[in-house]
């Protein structure tokens, strides 16, 4: 087993800020994770793979409103990227007691039509770049801690044309449970948010409004879900009140089966 694993960091002292970290911070579901977990008092590390400006929009309404964030650029899928990413907000804030891995990319297609290449990329940032932030994660992870992952609903309800992007979220699923066990010991609770059809642009794009109506109308609630919705989840999560949550797929999706 790996020293990394084994070694306890503290938690925070009582009366200290605690500090979050959240991959594709800045865009749709992560942006309004960063925005709900300041507004629960966390320090935020929103991070971002290439649009700054987006980044630095979500730090400037953030500590507008008085939390505290700061945005750093990091590529989930390189693994040197991830450690500078823990690195700062360890220098910066002390430590890091929730990590949420909310940066992903969606391709649709037939199986037979797919491109590899977009497979390819598809599956190094939902795939690596969640293998790669969870295990930063293990070896940063203060005791108390939480690490949040995503995975989507469609794992379950297998609609054409999600085939390979429901293959790349089932890997996160398959690991959840599995790093859960491996944390054993730490007090580090590890789930993974499956949201339902959620109003982000990810989402939206290429749908006409006859597909996001009839989408809509799926759940019981007949609504899509928003990115507040999923960010209370996470949020709770990644809480004290939530700490006993531990190693679940949560499927938040209004009750679409």
């Amino acid at each position: 087993m790996s020293t990394h694993t084994e070694q306890q960091t503290p938690a925070p002292e009582a009366g200290t800020r605690r500090v979050a970290v959240v991959t594709g911070g800045s865009r749709g579901i992560g942006r309004a994770v960063s925005h709900k977990l300041a507004e629960d008092g966390l320090a935020v590390v929103v991070n971002y793979a290439r649009d700054a400006s987006a980044a630095d929009e979500t730090v400037k309404a953030i500590t507008g409103a008085g939390g505290r964030a700061v945005a750093v650029q990091a590529d989930v899928a390189e693994e040197k990227e991830v450690a500078a990413l823990f690195d700062w907000a360890e220098e910066e804030f002390g430590g890091v007691d929730v990590v949420v891995n909310s940066a992903g990319r969606m391709a649709l297609s037939p199986i037979a039509d797919l491109d590899l290449a977009a497979l390819d990329a598809m599956h190094r940032t939902n795939i690596r770049g969640t293998f790669v932030v969870a295990r930063e994660s293990a070896r940063r992870l203060r005791t108390g801690g939480s690490f949040v992952g995503f995975s989507t609903s469609v794992v379950g309800t297998q609609f054409p044309t999600y085939g390979a992007y429901a293959a790349s979220k089932g890997a996160v699923e398959a690991m959840t449970m599995i790093l859960a066990r491996e944390l054993r010991g730490r007090d580090i609770t590890v789930n993974t948010v499956a949201p339902g059809p959620t109003a982000t642009d990810l989402f939206l794009d290429g749908k006409t409004p006859e597909q996001i109506d009839r989408l809509a109308k799926t759940p019981p609630l007949e609504r899509l879900g928003t990115p507040d919705d999923i960010a209370a989840v996470v949020a709770f999560l990644g809480s004290p009140a939530g700490h006993w949550v531990n190693g679940q797929i949560l499927r938040a999706n209004g009750g679409m089966v």
